[in-house]
């Protein structure tokens, strides 16, 4: 790469993380050439928030579950800049069902965007970087990766296959010289916690205030407690990602916010029946979980305003 500039490929920066993330290396194209995607419905989101296309940035669509979309960027980027040289697997979407909520439709749209979607990418990308010995992935993962919490099970699986694949490719690609690293931010001060898909039994259930209604009136009021309080932002998480890209020996797992680094000591330091009981007991309203009892759910609406009335994908 040292006769060129290396080429980043992002994936989901219409908002969040991508988009801050797209922001910062827009001020850095003297040193890269950045391919930032988004999908067709969102890419005019990254040229209102001022980045255009020039000479070393191309805004593309890309829907991660398309394989058309994914083998039509690569092979232009191949053509036309000699490859992608590093990848950062940014697109995600994050279902709040229960597990008897979800159906087979529900956990393969989790999947395909979260986990096939990045690996697919991968796997198209390897080649090039293997041929230069050189090249950089980085997984943007979550604390849902090392930790599952109640309605975010099939996000949490995602996380836990992209992790669990993502070490596995790490060890692969030493000889090669190609850098494979995780990324795992913590809860994020943003609007990215009414950024939900919710499964239409768990749409349901909010709306006839029954069986698992009070999981996701608690639940979705305390993740939003925790992204509002939270110190970190996409900035902050963004900057991390940069300077995880440039490190000449960088780590596979890095910890991206102060809450993230707590969970991390916590799954390596406590006994794992007391950890999960620490956590069963702290998760919010748990005493009326199972119980039949709805009077938790004061107000309806504001629930449904949680889950229901802003869903995309970053």
């Amino acid at each position: 790469m040292s006769h060129r500039k290396p080429v980043i490929l992002v994936t989901g920066c219409s908002s969040g993380i991508g988009l801050a993330l797209t922001r910062l290396l827009f001020g850095r194209l003297d040193d890269y050439r950045l391919v930032a995607t988004a999908r067709t419905s969102s890419l005019p989101k990254i040229a209102k928030a001022g980045i255009p296309s020039s000479e070393n940035l191309r805004l593309r669509p890309l829907d991660v579950t398309s394989g058309e979309e994914r083998t039509a960027l690569i092979a232009e980027i191949e053509r036309d800049w000699g490859g992608v040289d590093i990848l950062i697997n940014n697109a995600g979407i994050s279902y709040r069902s229960v597990v008897e909520h979800l159906t087979e439709q529900d956990e393969q749209l989790q999947f395909n965007t979260n986990y096939f979607g990045p690996t697919h990418l991968i796997r198209l990308c390897l080649p090039g970087m293997r041929q230069k010995r050189a090249g950089r992935i980085i997984n943007i993962s979550s604390v849902g990766g090392m930790m599952a919490m109640p309605t975010m099970g099939a996000y949490s699986a995602s996380k836990f296959a992209l992790e669990g694949i993502t070490e596995a490719l790490y060890y692969e690609m030493r000889p090669w010289n190609v850098k494979v690293s995780l990324i795992q931010p913590g809860f994020v001060r943003s609007n990215s916690f009414k950024n939900v898909t919710v499964s239409e039994q768990a749409r349901q259930a909010v709306e006839t205030s029954s069986t698992y209604a009070n999981y996701y009136w608690h639940m979705s009021r305390f993740i939003a407690g925790l992204m509002n309080r939270s110190k970190a932002t996409p900035e902050h998480i963004a900057a991390k990602i940069i300077q995880l890209m440039e490190q000449p020996h960088p780590q596979l797992r890095v910890p991206a916010s102060l809450d993230a680094r707590f969970f991390t000591l916590m799954t390596r330091l406590i006994p794992r029946r007391i950890y999960h009981a620490i956590l069963y007991r702290n998760l919010p309203g748990i005493k009326t979980w199972g119980t039949g009892q709805h009077e938790a759910l004061e107000s309806p609406a504001e629930v449904k305003e949680a889950l229901f009335e802003k869903r995309s994908t970053r």
